[in-house]
């Protein structure tokens, strides 16, 4: 089976058509700016690849409390996905505008909805709930749903291929960021929450924030709540940090002696060691310790620096290994008791195994 695999990005429509054996047949980088997807682009790109798409596979960010599992799309199906923007305001519409481009360009092939929020559906009550008005929870829907989870499950499945680990932790570093603690291929935890805000640093996100000086602010300083998701989407993280969104950026100007690339490296190291700590407790222990994403796969200083605090769970790095990776590798130190890994992000053959089971 042929699998179109279309991905929404915040700038670009990311297409990749694999076939039965999940050889890469055809690929194309679209512009995609803000929720806007050029029906014409899409439909010369699908054009020129002729006959051979069985089936499109769509990854949408957000599932809500009701889809935690990758779904065949109809019409009701659609327009469920479509009452969940409000849930991922920023890229829900992205991801309704993709499938309505690459439906109409083929509108009779089976489209399948995977979503980055079903991986963490059994993620346990305790790790889930936030202890907030029972209203809230019960009315609002609010509680840690979890992203990156197409990632995520790739990784983990792929770190228990290369080393039969039950306990893995995956770390997807990348624009945005997130951990999660699998146990033979189910999540039990996860550091984002009710959206892709929480947890982690990030390149423009400020990852978690004391919600009381948020209210602070919002009370204080006279912020607008437009102003606020503003700022905290688009103006903190690394940026907010080191006034650079760009990872390599930053460890140059703090090799170099900048004061604010050195502060922004070093928090964002502090708050994934501490995750990557808390994923493992969550464990009771890890075997394999993931690194994917742009970040996670291309950063030796951000891997060894993570590490570095990181022996008592059993982790330590090869700097020969972790300094010369390509495609994925095993960057362990020989005596070390868990793995660390390095693990190339393929969340098309996710998307692509997804589809092929709802579809079979």
């Amino acid at each position: 089976m042929r699998v179109l695999v279309v991905n929404a990005g915040s700038s670009s429509l990311k297409l990749r058509l694999l076939d039965g054996a999940d050889a890469l047949v055809a690929q194309a980088d679209l512009d995609a700016p803000r929720a806007a997807v050029d029906d014409g682009a899409v439909h010369t790109w699908v054009s020129g690849t002729g006959e051979g798409i069985d089936a499109v596979g769509h990854r949408v960010v957000h599932g809500g409390p009701r889809f935690s599992a990758a779904t065949r799309v109809d019409g009701e199906v659609r327009d469920e996905l479509r009452a969940l923007t409000d849930l991922a305001p920023l890229h829900q519409p992205k991801s309704l505008a993709a499938l309505d481009a690459v439906s109409r360009a083929l509108p009779d092939v089976p489209a399948v909805a995977c979503f980055d929020t079903a991986f963490h559906a059994t993620i346990p009550a305790e790790a889930s709930t936030f202890a907030i008005p029972r209203t809230w929870r019960e009315r609002w829907g609010v509680r840690r749903y979890g992203f990156h989870g197409l990632s995520h499950a790739y990784a983990s499945r792929r770190a228990a291929e290369m080393t039969g680990a039950a306990r893995v932790v995956t770390c997807h570093l990348g624009a945005g960021a997130s951990l999660a603690a699998v146990r033979d291929g189910r999540a039990l935890d996860t550091t984002m929450g009710f959206t892709p805000l929480d947890g982690l640093v990030m390149a423009t996100r400020s990852g978690s924030v004391d919600p009381g000086a948020l209210l602070w602010l919002l009370e204080r300083a006279c912020l607008g709540t437009d102003e606020m998701g503003a700022a905290l989407e688009h103006e903190s993280g690394l940026l907010g940090l080191a006034g650079t969104a760009d990872m390599r950026e930053v460890l140059t100007r703090a090799d170099a002696g900048d004061a604010e690339a050195r502060l922004a490296f070093d928090v964002y190291v502090h708050r994934l060691r501490a995750g990557i700590a808390a994923m493992a407790a969550a464990l009771d222990g890890v075997d394999a310790l993931v690194f994917t994403g742009g970040v996670g796969e291309r950063s030796a200083p951000v891997r060894a620096a993570a590490v570095a605090g990181l022996g008592f769970l059993g982790v330590s790095l090869d700097p020969a290994r972790n300094d010369d990776t390509g495609g994925d590798g095993d960057i362990s130190a020989p005596a070390a008791s868990a793995r660390t890994l390095v693990v190339a992000a393929r969340e098309d053959l996710e998307i692509a195994r997804q589809v092929r089971y709802v579809l079979r």
